[in-house]
């Protein structure tokens, strides 16, 4: 059995699809903090079958929880105190989001205007869909 120990203070990403964790370090730019990062794929998990895990020794602040509700608003985090879970959220799909996708429409603004955010608000929440504030491009996640 593996055995990571605990945490003092920090978070744990957990329920995270199996498999998936590497393209969440990524995303959320895990790899330039000056942190502890534990990354534990395809732990065995009753609700499930299998998933990852990622805990962080550092403050929860330092991570964009829209980003993460984004990637898969299906994560819990648990957010840890003294090496007690003091915490938890859930997330949801945020209703905007800011370059963290981006326009592909040629004649949007922001191929134009290389310095504009790129903005996508939620216009289907069912089917995950999301549309450029500019152009209104039709943006599906595909993450």
């Amino acid at each position: 059995m593996l055995n990571v120990s605990g945490l003092k203070e920090g978070f744990v990403l957990d329920h995270i699809q199996a498999g998936k964790s590497m393209a969440i370090y990524k995303y959320l730019g895990l790899d330039k903090l000056d942190c502890h990062v534990a990354i534990i794929k395809n732990a065995k998990s009753n609700k499930m079958g299998r998933k990852d895990i990622i805990k962080i020794e550092c403050d929860i602040n330092v991570i964009n929880l829209d980003v993460l509700g984004y990637i898969d608003h299906n994560i819990t985090v648990n957010i840890i105190k003294d090496q007690k879970i003091v915490e938890k959220k859930t997330l949801a799909l945020p209703k905007k989001i800011t370059n963290v996708i981006f326009c592909k429409n040629p004649r949007c603004i922001t191929s134009i205007e290389q310095e504009l955010p790129h903005v996508f608000i939620l216009t289907d929440e069912e089917n995950e869909v999301y549309r450029c504030m500019y152009c209104e491009e039709k943006y599906h996640k595909k993450y």
